[in-house]
């Protein structure tokens, strides 16, 4: 189904412009990683060197303790993403404000450069799944989900970064390309998005398609953040791991995203199987260089 011929007021829930502070998330571009507790001990020592770390919320939102003392730490150098798994974006129960009110207060407390969460649903029937699950690509989805994102924005004060997801199945029932639902939410929403190259690969192998389409369609000044990440093989298909190195076609792929994009924010992210410090800075740093050399 074409797009051209909808028309976006019958179903736009607009932020309120007096409600929404324009963050400016590329006033301080820089390349970090994930703050994870494996590497606390590094961080309360003396910090770890990069220019931005990236936190999950729902690890840090009324919580103190020894995570909170090494986020404070880290920041005295860097700036801070608040990177968040739980806000239910393209949900079906009700959104759930008191944890997206959470989310702003940590945001404004320690001054983050970018709140995001994920492109996905992760609750039904009052139960949370502990996982990213795609929706389909449908007019109908289209509306709910914007409509949603705008009261999000709305409470966080803030425009969010949608970061697009991993899939694995696909649905019978898609009206469009990924490419057409981006386009229309930052049409709708003026949200911005978080573009992991790594779940941009393994979507292409296991459904099909052309990250690069995705690359050289979205328009240039909604990515803010870049993800590199890893994936392993499943035999038939691949899986977004979050515990391997970032792989070379995801290497290449940043390459071509920052002559797109120019030197975003980019984080290197590790989850499960995370190594010892001065294998991620190396990461980060081979980002670095790509990026200068781009």
């Amino acid at each position: 189904m074409s797009l051209h011929h909808l028309d976006p007021s019958d179903s736009r829930e607009p932020p309120r412009t007096d409600a929404i502070r324009h963050v400016d998330p590329g006033r301080r571009t820089g390349f970090g990683l994930g703050l994870r507790p494996k590497h606390f001990g590094d961080a309360l020592a003396g910090g770890l060197a990069v220019d931005c770390v990236e936190i999950i919320a729902e690890n840090f939102v009324g919580r103190g303790g020894r995570p909170r003392a090494a986020l404070d730490r880290v920041r005295r150098d860097a700036s801070v993403l608040v990177h968040a798994v739980g806000m239910d974006v393209a949900g079906f129960d009700p959104i759930d404000m008191g944890h997206v009110l959470g989310i702003r207060d940590l945001a404004d407390e320690i001054e983050a450069d970018l709140v995001s969460d994920h492109l996905c649903f992760s609750r039904l029937g009052g139960r949370h799944g502990h996982d990213l699950w795609p929706v389909p690509r449908t007019v109908e989805t289209l509306e709910r989900v914007a409509a949603r994102i705008c009261r999000i924005q709305d409470a966080l004060g803030r425009r969010i970064a949608l970061e697009n997801i991993a899939a694995y199945v696909d649905f019978a029932s898609n009206e469009m390309a990924e490419l057409d639902v981006w386009l229309e939410l930052f049409s709708r929403t003026d949200c911005l998005m978080l573009l992991d190259l790594n779940n941009a690969y393994v979507s292409s192998v296991n459904l099909g398609g052309h990250p690069e389409d995705l690359i050289e369609g979205l328009p240039e000044k909604r990515v803010v953040q870049i993800h590199l990440a890893g994936h392993s093989e499943l035999g038939a298909g691949l899986l977004d791991d979050h515990g391997s190195p970032v792989a070379d076609e995801v290497w290449r792929l940043y390459e071509r995203a920052v002559r797109r994009f120019g030197p975003v924010t980019t984080v290197v992210e590790r989850d499960a199987e995370v190594p010892p410090l001065d294998v991620l800075l190396a990461e980060v740093a081979q980002a670095r260089s790509i990026a200068r050399a781009s």
